[in-house]
C-alpha cells in the first residue's frame, strides 16, 4: 500500500463554523453540493470526502474557498447518505467501512465524472481528496480510465502503489502529509515519492510538522500550528489547480 487503510484517526477530528454559500441538489441520481458562478463548461473541481461526507460544513467551506478562485465545485456524496457524525473516534470504524467497499464506492465516483463530462464537456477538471476520498481521487488521474486531468489529496488512506503506477504523466498529483499520521507514515510516503519518481510523474508532496493525520479537513483551527498547515494546503490547492487550468488551455 502507498497509504494504510482508514482506521481510528479518520473518525475523529473537529468542527469549523462558517457560513456557506452553495446548494445541495440531485445530480446525476447523487446529492451534491454545487458552489461557484463559474461555467461548468470551463473549470470544475470535484471533491471526494473524507467519512463525514457531503454536509460536513468543514468541507464546504473548502469548497466555497475553491469556487471563489474561478473554479466551479461539486461535492457529489460518495458514502450513499451514510456519514459519520460523531468527531470523537468513538464509532465502529471496521463496521462503517465494511458498508463502503471500494468497488461500490468507485461506481458512484465513475458515474459522476462521466456524466458530468457528457453533460458539460469541462475544459478542465480538477479533483480533491481528504482520507478516505483520497483512494478515489488518485484513481481519476489513472492513465487507463481516468476521468480528471488534475488531483490533489491530503493524509490519503486506502491508496495502493499500483493505482500511483496507474497515474499518467501528464495528470500532476499535490499531496499534503501530516508528519504524525499512522495512515501515511513516513515510510508509505517515502514509498509514495520513490514510485511517483519512478514512473516520472509530475507531483508535489508538502509535509506539514505539529499536525496530524486529518489536519486539513477536520484540524483543530483554535491551535496556530495547524491553522497555519490547513490554511497553507487550501492555499497550495488552489495555486496548484490555477496554474495548471491554464497550462492545460
Amino acid at each position: 500500500m502507498a497509504s494504510n487503510p482508514p482506521g481510528k484517526c479518520c473518525f475523529s477530528g473537529y468542527r469549523h463554523e462558517g457560513e456557506t454559500s452553495g446548494v445541495h441538489e440531485m445530480m446525476y441520481n447523487v446529492e451534491t453540493y454545487i458552489t461557484g458562478t463559474t461555467s461548468p463548461s470551463d473549470k470544475v473541481i470535484v471533491i471526494m470526502t473524507d467519512v463525514y461526507g457531503n454536509h460536513f460544513t468543514n468541507v464546504l467551506l473548502i469548497a466555497d474557498q475553491l469556487a471563489l478562485a474561478g473554479f466551479k465545485v461539486y461535492i457529489p456524496d460518495i458514502l450513499f447518505g451514510d456519514i459519520v457524525s460523531s468527531m470523537d473516534g468513538s464509532v465502529d470504524f471496521n463496521g462503517w467501512l465494511a458498508k463502503h467497499d471500494p468497488i461500490t464506492t468507485r461506481k458512484i465516483v465513475d458515474n459522476f465524472l462521466s456524466n458530468l463530462r457528457k453533460e458539460f464537456n469541462p475544459k478542465f477538471v480538477g479533483i480533491v481528496g481528504y482520507c478516505f476520498g483520497a483512494k478515489f481521487a488518485v484513481q481519476q488521474i489513472s492513465e487507463v480510465d481516468g476521468l480528471a486531468d488534475i488531483c490533489a489529496i491530503a493524509h490519503p488512506s486506502g491508496v495502493s502503489i499500483d493505482e500511483l503506477k496507474l497515474i499518467g504523466k501528464n495528470k500532476p498529483l499535490l499531496i499534503a502529509a501530516a508528519e504524525t499520521d499512522p495512515i501515511f507514515p513516513a515510510e508509505l510516503r517515502h514509498q509514495t515519492e520513490d514510485t511517483l519518481k519512478e514512473i516520472g510523474a509530475r507531483y508535489q508532496i508538502d509535509l506539514f510538522s505539529g499536525v496530524s493525520h486529518g489536519f486539513a479537513s477536520r484540524g483543530d483551527a483554535s491551535d496556530p500550528v495547524i491553522k497555519y498547515a490547513m490554511d497553507k494546503a487550501l492555499h497550495d490547492q488552489i495555486f496548484w489547480f490555477k496554474h495548471f487550468s491554464k497550462v492545460n488551455k
